[in-house]
């Protein structure tokens, strides 16, 4: 008998005013493996990051988990949780975008960290900048 090793793909983020950058991320991220595993900031860990998301938690992680690229959303709940998360979820590769790079390679020890580059022309804080000049 013949068994294959499911690969499993780790990303983290808070995914608020969800735009083609994010799909193109999840996608990339999905496509390195065979299940990709989507930790999402919880408001409570946003407002220690002094990050105000526009939609909830609740309302992320539902819309998340209706993207065919995701199988599985955990909640970030603060910035230690990473190893923890890895060794729990049998996680073989850990995936950023590449505004963090270098920020995580400590996380080699424990599984591949790769950075993928951000979609151009696209973020959310340019949507939140954008949506402030329509409205004046």
């Amino acid at each position: 008998m013949c068994y294959t090793l499911m690969k499993k793909v780790l990303t983290y983020g808070t995914f608020d005013l969800l735009h083609w950058g994010h799909i193109n991320l999840l996608k990339r991220a999905k496509d390195l493996g065979d299940y990709l595993v989507v930790a999402l900031s919880t408001d409570e860990f946003n407002a220690i990051k002094s990050k105000k998301a526009y939609h909830s938690y609740e309302n992320r992680k539902l819309i998340l988990e209706s993207i065919r690229f995701v199988d599985e959303v955990i909640p970030e709940n603060n910035w230690e949780q990473k190893v923890q998360d890895i060794k729990d979820h049998n996680i073989d590769i850990f995936v950023m975008g590449d505004d963090w790079k270098g920020k995580f390679d400590e996380l080699k020890e424990y599984c591949e960290v790769i950075y993928l580059p951000r979609t151009v022309g696209i973020s959310t804080t340019q949507i939140k900048q954008d949506l402030l000049l329509v409205n004046k």
